[in-house]
């Protein structure tokens, strides 16, 4: 049966909180109370095992001790993220790295975001690694993966969603992110580490926005960037 080891306090609790994804069993060197309750109340299989033996399953992470063994991470169609109300979504083009992908879902999470979507190939998918960075976040954050990020924004369109490439702040077209209107149904369209947006992905979207550097360096992280963007966008609804 297709799964991952997942791994971390926080990850581990959010799967048995969010009851998303399955659980089969819990492996715990420290007698955390919360795992083992929330393992209880999902009557998943607690194992009390040594610390080193979770090393020798995820060796060279920050694991605190705790593991649990899940089912294949449960993406989510596009269709199930554009049906919230008034829908915020964050577009990943070309993320890679997945301690980027899981801080953009925390900060997804935090705001109240409908989904975020990323592409199937040459991309990142919601590993351990992403999970453990997203602090359990992505056990409650809507994922979708779509093999076509320009149709995927034509869909987005259709669906009556305002779609914004983020762009460097020298941008002549973007427009400051606090002078844009974000309270409506809207998606944030954030590149890779290096290369930024595709150029058919942002000819795909209505408009840019970007964030003022007052320093030396001209861009954020891509996480840092989206949760600046996200909680924007929540201040403006309200």
């Amino acid at each position: 049966m297709k799964g991952d080891l997942i791994y971390g306090l926080r990850p581990v609790a959010e799967a048995l909180k969010s009851k998303r994804r399955e659980v089969r069993e819990v492996l715990d060197s420290v007698g955390d109370e919360e795992v083992a309750s929330e393992a209880a109340i999902r009557e998943v299989p607690l194992k009390r095992i040594r610390r080193e033996h979770i090393e020798e399953l995820v060796p060279g992470v920050v694991h605190q001790g705790v593991a649990a063994r899940v089912g294949a991470y449960p993406y989510s169609g596009l269709e199930e993220i554009l049906a919230s109300p008034d829908p915020l979504v964050v577009v990943l083009d070309g993320v890679t790295d997945p301690r980027n992908l899981g801080a953009v879902l925390r900060a997804a999470d935090g705001a109240g975001a409908s989904g975020v979507v990323v592409p199937k190939d040459r991309a990142v998918g919601v590993t351990p690694a992403a999970v453990k960075a997203s602090a359990g976040a992505s056990e409650h954050v809507r994922v979708a993966r779509e093999t076509n990020l320009r149709r995927a924004l034509e869909r987005m369109k259709e669906a009556g969603v305002w779609t914004y490439a983020a762009e460097d702040a020298a941008s002549p077209l973007a427009t400051t992110y606090t002078d844009l209107d974000l309270s409506g149904s809207v998606a944030l369209v954030l590149g890779s580490e290096g290369r930024g947006v595709r150029r058919l992905v942002r000819e795909g979207c209505d408009g840019a926005v970007s964030i003022p550097m007052r320093g030396a360096v001209s861009s954020l992280n891509v996480s840092v960037a989206a949760a600046v963007l996200l909680f924007e966008a929540r201040r403006q609804r309200g």
